[in-house]
Parts: C-alpha cells; structure tokens; sequence
C-alpha cells in the first residue's frame, strides 16, 4: 500500500481563474539533449502552459555523463544520469522549494543503470527521498520484465500518488505482469494538431521537392530496433507497380547508438540500399526533425511506415504523429500498434518480412477508396488526443492529485506520513 507524502508549502498563490496557481517540477531529459522523451516533456508542458499560463513548470534535467547542454532558464536543478547521489540530493532540493507536484518522465535508462545484465533502480531512492506529490509517467512497460525491472515498477507504484501510461494496452500490462490493478490513468501521447485542406499533400510535396513521388516514409532517431533495413528491402516489390516510390528515413542516429557504435547502423542501411540499386528510391534526412518539419513531411506522405522490431513496445511517438496526422499506416505488430490500428485503423504485419510491408504498402498505393479510408480511420482516431488536449487532461489530473496530497492528515508534529 502506498504513503502519502506530505505538502508542506504554506504558500497558495492564486491564478485569475481562481485556480491555485500550479507549481510542477518535471525530472526528465531536457531539450537540448536530443532524447524522445526531451521532446516529450517539452510538448507537454508546453501544452499544460497553454492550459493555463499562470502554470510555472521548473526542470530537474537527466544529463548523460561527461557531457554538458545549454539549458533554458526553466533548468533549476541537474541530475548526473547514473549517479544515485545526485537523484538523491535532487529530491531533497526540491523538498525545499515550494513545487506542488513532481511529474516524472519514467524510461528505464534514463532512471537506471545496467551492470551485468543486471538493472538498478535509481529511481527508487529518488522517490524514497522526496516529500512531494508524484505523478510518474511511464513510457515503457515491458511484458517479459527481469526481475530488477518488474521491482523497479512496482516501487514506481508503491510510492507515486498517480501513474500515467499512454495506451490501454499498458494498462493490462501493468495488472497482468506487475500486479498494478489501480493507480494508472491512460492519456494519449500527444500530437501536434494537423488541420488537413484539400490539396494540402500536393502543395507539401512541391514544397519539400517531392513532387511527382509516391511518398513512402518513417521519422524518428536512427537505430537498430526500427527496422529501417527490411522496409528497403521491400522496396524492389513496391516498384514494380509504383516507380517513383521514395522512401524517406527522417532522422539523427539516436545518440546512444552513436555513443556504442557511430554511424555503423546507418553506413549498413546505406549498403543494402546501394546493393539494390535504390539510390533514387531512398532518401535519408540525417538531422533531428523540428516538430514543423516532421509535419510537413508527415503532409507529404502517402503511407507512413513502423517496422519496429520490439513486440513488446508499449509507447511510440512517431506512430501517435502520424494518427495525428491522418496518415495510411503500416506497421509491425507491436504493442502501441495493436492497439492503435486496430479496427481497420491501419494494417499490421509481422516483423522482419519485407515481403509482407511490400504487399502490405502496395495494398494501400493499389487501392485509392482504401488509402482514403485509412487516412479518414486514423484522423478521426487521434483527433481528441493532440498536444492541447493532452495538456488540459493532464492539468486536470495533477490538479487533483495535488488536491487528494492536500487533503491528507498530517500526522502529530506536523508531519505526513513517510513512505514505506
């Protein structure tokens, strides 16, 4: 059973609406670092503000070791990625401060660290620590956990006020693998919000200089769990029918494959496509996409694509853009994907067959009323969950954590209950 941590700010400022004004510390990676869930805190705070600007959101950034980012002035606090001290000492910093709510943005590399195939938990120390309400959002939920990472999530469980998981999926996860039946709340991983006008695919594509193409593509940090190389080899078979297919890889090598192997996963794909004779039919965009840019090339697409490899991925970003975005999808079966293609939403396939993603691609370019469908399926799917949406979800729910902390009994001395 989870303790409730005490509020001790005596302070309550008070905002125009007649809200008290929120104070949020988020623990996370942080933009400049260029890390999916970077990018994530930061569109979604920014959609919280946008709620309701008299939010103040203040950062404690995860910075790799040995490296050093230039921050905005919303970094307050720095944590040394793999040094539980400095988690540690973070929390009990922002014990001090007069922050209402601490929203944690959970990956497991971000919070830990691994040592012989052995994971430890740094954020449990961190929590243990802290005397403030908590909302921890997990953007990874494995089905086949080891035993230190099943650990790692219950203690996230034992000791946040709430849990926010993006898809129902994760939901039965949590309840089927961990034993968490009650706490978590699903909100969407948010998306930009995509007017779609007539014509607006043509005029991208003359924009972009893809004019004339069939637009086939897949955005996101560059590594070997994407599967880039069996969606170009695909290719041959979609050509056949469709000669001006382009396939477009948007996107930096994630850099933690940077770090382990340089460009090496990159110069392989380079490979196959000059084995096949692909030049004209592969183009690689090697920087990291501003939000604008993946829109307007998400506009431009015909058939969006997600070969991930991972079955057991719970959370993808890039495939919430391009619901979003109203695109025609086609993905491998993982978890994210089962769940937010289902119902003619999209078409699924297995993993690592690019015979399947060919016919798969080529069942949509083939078929218009099909093509017309999907993107119709997708839109009217994702519609409710862009970015201003998602903020004013999650402002509501950390409100009422916020209220639930408040209204709990301190114990004699004044003094909330400590966690166990």
């Amino acid at each position: 059973m989870r303790s409730r941590r005490p509020h001790l700010c005596a302070t309550v400022w008070v905002a125009a609406e007649g809200f008290p004004t929120t104070r949020i510390a988020v623990v996370s990676s942080n933009l400049p670092r260029r890390c999916g869930i970077a990018t994530f805190s930061a569109d979604l705070m920014s959609a919280v503000k946008e709620a309701d600007p008299d939010v103040t959101a203040l950062v404690a950034a995860i910075d790799e070791p040995n490296v050093t980012h230039s921050y905005g002035s919303d970094v307050r606090w720095h944590i040394r990625q793999g040094d539980v001290d400095s988690f540690c000492s973070v929390a009990e910093a922002i014990n001090r401060s007069e922050v209402d709510l601490v929203s944690i943005q959970h990956e497991f590399n971000l919070f830990g660290s691994w040592t012989d195939d052995r994971y430890v938990d740094h954020l449990r120390p961190f929590l243990e620590t802290l005397r403030r309400p908590v909302v921890t959002t997990l953007h990874s939920v494995p089905g086949q956990p080891v035993p230190p990472m099943c650990d790692a999530i219950r203690s996230v469980a034992r000791l946040s006020d709430q849990m926010v998981v993006m898809a129902q999926t994760a939901l039965v996860v949590l309840s089927a693998v961990y034993g968490v039946n009650e706490l978590a709340r699903v909100i969407p991983h948010g998306m930009p919000a995509v007017a779609i006008a007539p014509g607006s695919r043509t005029r991208m594509k003359e924009k972009l200089g893809l004019t004339g193409r069939t637009v086939i593509s897949t955005f996101g940090l560059v590594d070997p769990r994407k599967g880039l190389e069996y969606m170009v080899e695909a290719l041959p078979g979609i050509l056949c029918g469709h000669p001006n297919a382009l396939y477009v890889i948007a996107g930096q090598t994630h850099p933690d494959q940077m770090r382990k192997a340089g460009e090496r996963y990159r110069e392989q794909l380079g490979s196959v496509v000059d084995g096949l004779g692909l030049e004209d039919h592969v183009s690689f965009v090697n920087e990291y996409m501003a939000q604008q840019d993946i829109v307007e090339l998400l506009v431009a697409t015909d058939v969006y694509v997600t070969p991930y490899l991972d079955p057991q991925q719970i959370t993808s970003g890039t495939l919430s853009y391009a619901l979003g975005a109203g695109k025609a999808i086609v993905s491998t079966a993982y978890l994210h994907a089962l769940e937010a293609l289902a119902d003619g939403r999209g078409l699924l396939v297995g993993f690592r067959d690019p015979e399947q993603l060919a016919a798969a691609v080529n069942s949509i370019l083939d078929d218009p009323d099909c093509k017309e469908s999907l993107e119709r399926r997708t839109y009217d799917y994702a519609k409710d969950m862009a970015w201003p949406r998602a903020g004013e979800r999650w402002l509501e729910m950390a409100r009422e954590v916020i209220a639930r902390s408040a209204a709990t009994p301190l114990l004699a001395g004044g003094q909330g209950s400590p966690r166990s």
